[in-house]
C-alpha cells in the first residue's frame, strides 16, 4: 500500500532532493550556448505568435531531415525558456531530424490553458516548415504539455495531428489536481476546474499516437506516480503506451541521454530501438 502524501510542496521539490543542484542551471545554459556555437545550424528566434516568448527555435541535421522532433522543456510552467536547452537537440539532429525548441510565456503572465494553446500553434508552426513525420517530447512540465497536443480536445488541426507519430513525456505532470495544494499554485493560479482539464490523465487520447511516459528511478516517487497513471489509463483506452523506469536517474539527469544519438531515450523518442535498451519496462 502506498503512503499517503501530506507536504505536496515536498513532493513536487526537485532540487530539494538533488545534491549540487544550485550548479545544474549554469551548467545547462553553458552547455546550449557550447552547443549553439559548435556550428549547428540554427534558425532562432522564429516568431509563431504575438507574445515576447512565443518564438521557437529551429536545428538542421546535416542533410534533409527525417523529419521534425519537438522538445518542450519544464520548469513548472513558470521557469527557464527554450534557449537553456539548446544542447538536448544534439542526439536527434546527429541522427538525421530537424528539431523544434518552443519558448512560451510562462505564469503568472499566462495560464496553463493559454501554454497548451502556444505549443499547439508553436507545432503547426515548425510542422509547416519541416516535412515528413512528427516526433513529441517534453520534460517536466513540457511533458504535460506534449501529452496535452494528443488529448481529445488537442489545439492542433487535424492535419498537423495525424503526423504524429509518437510521443515522449520525460518525467511529465500528467495529473494537475495535486498542484492546488501546493505553494506554486499562488503564480499558477489552478482552481480544480482548470487543473481538471488541463490534465492529461483525466483526457482521451484523440488518436492512438504511441505514447512513453520515461521517468527516472531516482526520482520523486510523485513522479514516478504520474508517469505510472497516465500510462496505466490510456493502455486501458486501447492508446499503444509504456511506462519506462531509467535505471537511478534524477529529475534533471534522465535528460542526459538527450544528448547522446545512441541513447536508449533519443532511439525512443525517434523509434529507432535497432540497438539494445539499457532501462526497463515497468510493468507495477
Amino acid at each position: 500500500m502506498l503512503d499517503p502524501i501530506r507536504d505536496w510542496d515536498d513532493a513536487f521539490a526537485n532540487m530539494a532532493h538533488i545534491p549540487g543542484s544550485d550548479r545544474l542551471p549554469d551548467q545547462w545554459t553553458q552547455a546550449a550556448a557550447a552547443y549553439r556555437a559548435s556550428g549547428v545550424r540554427i534558425d532562432q528566434g522564429i516568431a509563431y505568435g504575438n507574445a515576447e516568448r512565443a518564438r521557437l527555435d529551429l536545428i538542421w541535421p546535416d542533410g534533409p531531415p527525417l523529419g521534425l522532433a519537438v522538445f518542450v522543456h519544464g520548469g513548472y510552467w513558470m521557469q527557464t525558456d527554450r534557449q537553456t536547452w539548446t544542447h538536448l537537440a544534439a542526439g536527434a539532429v546527429a541522427r538525421g531530424w530537424a528539431v523544434c525548441l518552443p519558448g512560451y510565456t510562462l505564469a503568472p503572465d499566462i495560464a496553463i490553458a493559454g501554454i497548451t494553446q502556444q505549443i499547439g500553434a508553436a507545432i503547426a508552426c515548425a510542422a509547416g516548415m519541416v516535412t515528413g513525420p512528427l516526433r513529441l517530447a517534453g520534460h517536466s512540465a513540457g511533458g504535460h504539455l506534449v501529452t496535452r497536443m494528443i488529448c481529445d480536445d488537442t489545439p492542433l488541426p487535424r492535419a498537423v495531428l495525424d503526423r504524429i507519430a509518437g510521443v515522449v513525456s520525460i518525467s511529465g505532470v500528467h495529473d494537475l489536481r495535486a498542484l492546488c495544494h501546493t505553494r506554486m499554485n499562488t503564480t499558477l493560479k489552478l482552481d480544480q476546474a482548470t487543473a481538471q482539464a488541463e490534465s492529461p490523465v483525466l483526457h482521451r487520447p484523440a488518436r492512438a499516437v504511441p505514447l512513453t511516459c520515461w521517468v527516472g528511478g531516482g526520482e520523486r516517487p510523485e513522479f514516478i506516480r504520474q508517469s505510472r497513471l497516465l500510462a496505466a489509463i490510456w493502455n486501458g483506452l486501447d492508446l499503444p503506451t509504456d511506462c519506462i523506469l531509467d535505471g537511478n536517474h534524477d529529475h534533471f539527469s534522465v535528460l542526459d541521454g538527450l544528448c547522446t544519438p545512441d541513447s536508449a531515450l533519443v532511439r525512443r523518442w525517434l523509434a529507432d530501438d535497432t540497438a539494445p535498451t539499457d532501462t526497463r519496462k515497468d510493468t507495477a
